[in-house]
């Protein structure tokens, strides 16, 4: 359809257009900037803002308000047509226009009658430049019309029949929206077998008994005026084939009656639609819903398919249970044939729709405004496309083309008008109608002819602020017709900015692709045309761009640890930035847990909800940066859960179980453990382990045994919690599988065998009444075995045995249902009794002074008597050969393992007179000992003297007394003293040696110097040589004459000086010495020590009198601190 007059609403002006020229060359027309001031300064023809829908139902009880806004320079003015012909509002009381508006106010509410205004609006918006129309506006009031009364008989229908309730609504404007509900206002329950139908009816594909009720009511409601219509109660009972007869027996025959079948399942049919095939048409970018609903039973799938191609994706939607199917926004691409497959179990029903989708006109190009310079060219083009095609037709200000006053510079070419040389006459609003017969498309387009010189549009020195190496965007905004062109300099007097380095946008846009900081400064733009010439001019700076030198990391934390991520940022001086933190880009918990520093970011007590990815977000008023770390929480596994057992054998069972949450650290095994409820209740043991991949294990089974398994996952963390125990399961009795363990035989008394061994743990027995078989016979006799059964107990004793003779032993485990495997022998003995004889033979050889060598034979196996463990030598001192007291006699006892036959003796006392005696040993005890053995240890060197004491010193002489040594190991020939003195420097002077005899125990040394110290070395001699020395110092008295002397001196000032320089010389040695000793020189302190050691270990003087140099490497290895 195409009305006379239409039109489609349009926005503003200001959009951008571009003007093809045919003739051989291509001009573009101006672009009108959005500026306020500059929108109100120059004329425009009227523009369309606002007006009403095409189709605009209208509530009967509120007044109509038909909008229409329009703007335009000057302002428009506005005017109506109804059904074709003006309407003059002058007229009516009831309508009225808004002020400085074109919409329409039609007052219903105070007595008007919405049906007297039916009909057809269109708007006029008109100035001096040209006119604009509206679409045209069908006003139509909405009805809700009540139900037309109809006698409704009852329903009355066989369980498993189809049914179908009828709604058959009042036909309303806008279509009311249907919906079944009972008396109680619930709505009724819907399901793949009672569903409502696209068309308001209600579907039974079989009804139950259930269905029965007086009270199905189809509803009925109208939006536009918010009412709900109500249906009369639809009433259905539903008849079981057992009472069919005895209800409906007055209505039927009685072959009827008698052969009436029980419920039988039917294969589909389609209750809607009918038929095999059917067609429908939709338009272009609506919905498409196709419905088909089946009868049968048990109740019918729905499935559908198009054929030769697939349902469109994204766009398909399956509602009502599968039976209806959706495609929104359907093209033409969705023409085709569509098929729905109802299925039961008995049979299949389909139906195919042939869907054709045609097309209401639709927008290829829209004409788009134009504005010219006087003596310019342009084009306003017009396309659509629509199914079937839509015819294009203009109209100049409202009045078709055609019929419209002439225009020179106007040529109409089918969808495009061509404008040659325009002039300011030449402004007009051009209407383009595109329709066919499922609609129509309308729009306005101006041509506005303007003449005026440029005009910049950029405030003057704006400044533009940049990041380095960013782009710089430099706006002059103009305006100018004929359109200016567009220069730039920089600086005031700079020269005009050419070459690679700067982009010239059409709008008038410097662009400075990489701006440097030496890009800052004063730029000019400079719009001409030949009505005149301006300039502005910008400011740009550029700035130092904000880095983070230090970005958060990767981390890794264990739960209710503490993680912190660092952002340490760099920014240029005069910009001011804000740190943002992130996670998973929204904001941080509102947590107290959560610390944000001026570089960093704390997280206290982690938990698994902090897992996450965390950004630093830093911005200034130029730039942003980011950066991002992820955080991981790792934790213990949680327990495995849901245990279960399959395939449960006598010896084998499956258990498998669901892994818990492994808590962002892979679960590298699962570790299985098993109570045995029977026998060790509330005890868990190790069962085996699989690989964390692994959730099925086949585990190995004893017999007799109530077994409950749980699972432990394991991760690098650590291990989970246990699982909760699976099921209990009790395997059947059966024979031991092994015998005990650990068999032994041996005797505690000479006369018997003790056989001992392992018990079986509970879940070995494999059955109640666990016992044991103990079999024994003596090794190497012909003797047949000899078998007890004892209980559940670990040892049994052979009485009457002999003495320590080899016996075959075996234990055999049985129980109520049998023996185990034949056991294997071991060999025990009987119990031991002592040995019987002694060793024999016994010789020794003294080596030295402290040492000897005993041999002696071994004695007969036989008379052992048990097992031999090795031999005993007994050995004590009888006495000191150098003192002829006795003493208190303790005898020293060493063993040797085994059948060995010799041993060393060590720490004897030289001098001495031992015996000894040798004894045989085995697990019993001891032997008899062998006769008594003499021997004697030679002389050695004696102990040091027991003591030195120095007394009675005088001016030349020292008393010496001494005591003999405690040890003298022989028969001593002397005492050698040696002594020397030591200067003040402590310097040792030369060693004087003295030999005294072994009877003497003190000397007067005479003939000494007198206050003087003196050291001495003192030891004692055997023959055999010189024993350890002993050391004493002393010093003899001072001269009286001289002492009185030294204190008359010493009360002298002088030498009270003298003292006092001497102690400050000191003072300063010390710490020369000091310093030399750090740097490695000599160590004076040592040289003190050398002068009380040992004389024959003294070093050896120089020919100049001086002592052997003392070196650091000496001190390290023999006087450290």
């Amino acid at each position: 359809m195409q009305p006379k007059i239409m039109m489609k609403k349009k926005s503003i002006s200001a959009s951008k257009a571009s003007l093809v020229l045919f003739l051989c060359q291509m001009i573009s027309a101006l672009d009108v900037p959005l500026d306020s001031k500059l929108l109100e300064e120059l004329s425009q023809p009227p523009t369309i803002t606002q007006q009403s829908p095409k189709d605009y139902i209208v509530d009967p009880r509120e007044n109509i308000v038909i909008q229409c806004e329009a703007k335009g320079k000057p302002p428009p003015s506005f005017s109506w047509t109804r059904n074709g012909t003006h309407f003059d509002i002058d007229k009516d009381t009831q309508v009225t226009m808004k002020p400085n508006s074109g919409t329409l106010v039609i007052n219903i509410m105070n007595g008007g009658k919405a049906e007297a205004y039916e009909g057809v609006y269109q708007c006029t918006a008109r100035n001096e430049r040209g006119a604009a129309i509206s679409n045209n506006i069908v006003i139509r009031p909405s009805r809700s019309p009540l139900w037309t009364k109809e006698k409704l008989e009852p329903n009355q229908v066989r369980e498993g029949d189809s049914l179908v309730l009828h709604c058959r609504p009042p036909v309303g404007l806008p279509p009311p929206i249907i919906f079944w509900m009972d008396n109680a206002f619930q709505r009724l329950p819907q399901s793949e077998r009672v569903s409502q139908g696209l068309n308001g009816d209600l579907y039974f594909s079989n009804v139950q008994p259930e269905d029965t009720r007086e009270d199905y009511i189809c509803y009925a409601r109208f939006n536009h005026t918010q009412t709900i219509q109500q249906k009369q109660p639809i009433s259905v009972k539903v008849f079981s084939m057992d009472s069919l007869n005895d209800t409906i027996a007055a209505n039927l025959s009685e072959t009827d009656i008698y052969g009436a079948k029980p419920v039988m399942e039917r294969q589909p049919v389609l209750l809607t639609p009918t038929g095999s095939t059917s067609t429908k048409v939709e338009l272009r970018g609506n919905v498409l819903l196709l419905e088909c609903i089946a009868a049968g039973l048990p109740t019918p799938v729905i499935r559908w398919i198009k054929e030769g191609g697939e349902l469109p994706a994204n766009r398909t939607f399956f509602e009502n249970f599968k039976k209806t199917l959706k495609i929104i926004d359907v093209s033409e691409a969705d023409s085709g044939n569509y098929k729905c497959i109802a299925r039961n179990i008995l049979g299949s029903a389909h139906h195919v729709i042939s869907v054709t989708v045609k097309a209401a006109p639709y927008w290829i190009t829209a004409p788009r405004n134009l504005v010219l310079s006087p003596g310019e060219d342009g084009t306003l083009i017009c396309r659509a496309n629509g199914n079937p095609k839509p015819n294009i037709s203009w109209l100049a200000n409202g009045v078709p083309i055609a019929i419209a006053p002439e225009d020179p510079s106007r040529k109409v070419d089918g969808d495009t008008i061509i404008f040659s040389h325009v002039q300011e006459r030449s402004s007009a609003v051009y209407q383009c109608n595109a329709s066919n017969e499922y609609g129509y498309l309308l729009a306005n387009a101006f041509v506005n002819v303007l003449a005026e010189p440029p005009r910049i549009l950029t405030p003057p020195n704006k400044l533009y602020q940049v990041i380095a190496d960013s782009p710089a965007l430099l706006d002059c905004a103009y305006f100018g017709s004929p359109k200016p062109e567009i220069e730039w300099f920089k600086g005031v007097k700079g020269s005009i900015l050419r070459g690679n380095e700067y982009i010239f946008h059409d709008n008038g846009t410097l662009e400075i692709p990489v701006a440097q900081k030496d890009s800052t400064g004063t730029y000019t733009c400079v719009a001409r045309n030949e009505l005149g010439k301006i300039q502005n001019e910008v400011q740009l700076e550029v700035k130092d761009p904000t880095m983070i030198i230090k970005q958060p990391e990767y981390k890794v934390i264990q739960r209710y640890g503490q993680v912190s991520f660092e952002c340490i940022i760099k920014h240029d001086s005069t910009l001011l930035p804000t740190v943002i933190w992130l996670k998973d880009n929204d904001e941080l918990p509102d947590d107290e847990r959560f610390l944000v520093g001026k570089d960093n970011l704390t997280i206290m007590n982690v938990t698994d909800k902090d897992d996450g990815t965390y950004t630093c977000i830093v911005n200034t008023t130029l730039d942003s940066v980011s950066a991002s770390a992820v955080l991981t929480v790792v934790a213990r596994p949680n327990p495995p859960f849901d245990l279960e057992l399959t395939g449960q054998l006598e010896r084998s069972v499956e258990l498998s179980w669901i892994p818990g949450d492994e808590n962002n650290s892979p679960i590298t095994n699962f570790v299985i453990e098993y109570e045995d409820g029977l026998h060790e209740p509330g005890v868990w043991h190790y069962q085996t382990e699989v690989p964390g991949t692994q959730t099925t294990v086949q585990l190995k089974l004893s017999p007799y045994v109530s077994y409950s398994f749980r699972v432990i996952a394991v991760n690098e963390i650590g291990r989970s919690q246990p699982s909760e125990p699976s099921e209990q399961y009790l395997t059947k009795s059966a024979n031991p599988d092994e015998n005990p363990s650990n068999v032994q035989g041996i005797g505690s008394e000479p006369d018997n065998l003790v056989i001992t061994w392992e018990s079986l743990k509970g879940f070995q027995s494999n059955g109640p009444g666990l016992q044991y078989k103990v079999s024994w016979r003596q090794k190497d006799v012909d003797d047949e075995w000899t078998s007890v059964i004892v209980a559940n107990v670990s040892k049994y004793i052979v009485s009457g045995t002999p003495t320590f003779v080899p016996y075959e032993i075996k234990v055999q485990a049985l129980n109520d249902l049998g023996y185990a495997p034949e056991p294997s022998e071991v060999i025990g003995h009987s119990g031991e009794d002592l040995p019987m004889v002694a060793p024999g033979n016994v010789q020794v050889h003294v080596i030295n002074s402290t040492l000897a060598k005993v041999h002696w034979d071994p004695v007969p196996l036989k008379t052992v008597r048990g097992h031999l463990q090795g031999y005993k030598v007994y050995y004590w001192k009888v006495q000191s050969l150098s003192r002829r007291s006795r003493r208190h006699v303790e005898k020293k006892i060493l063993t040797f393992r085994g059948n060995k036959t010799f041993g060393m003796l060590p720490g004897l006392e030289p001098y001495s007179s031992y015996k000894l005696n040798v004894r045989v040993v085995n697990g019993k005890g001891e032997g008899p000992a062998s006769p008594d053995k003499v021997f004697k240890t030679p002389e050695g060197v004696p102990s040091s003297p027991s003591f030195l004491k120095i007394t009675n010193p005088t001016l030349d002489s020292l008393t010496l007394e001494w005591g003999s040594p405690t040890r003298p190991n022989g028969v001593l020939t002397s005492y050698i003293l040696k002594f020397q003195p030591i200067n003040n420097t402590h310097e040792l002077g030369p060693l004087v040696e003295i030999r005294i005899p072994a009877n003497e125990s003190s000397l007067i040394l005479k003939n000494l110097n007198y206050s003087t110290r003196y050291k001495f070395y003192f030891n004692a001699q055997t023959s055999v040589g010189s024993g350890s020395q002993i050391t004493e110092e002393a010093v003899t008295v001072m001269d009286e004459a001289m002492a009185s002397r030294q204190v008359d001196i010493a009360t002298q000032g002088w030498f009270i000086g003298l003292m006092c320089a001497v102690a400050l010389l000191i003072l300063i040695l010390l710490i020369v010495c000091f310093i030399r000793r750090n740097k490695g020189g000599k160590y004076p302190v040592k040289e003190k020590e050398d002068a009380h050691a040992d004389p024959e270990i003294q070093p050896m003087k120089e020919d100049d009198g001086t002592f052997g140099e003392y070196r650091l490497f000496s001190f390290v290895s023999s006087a450290p601190f």
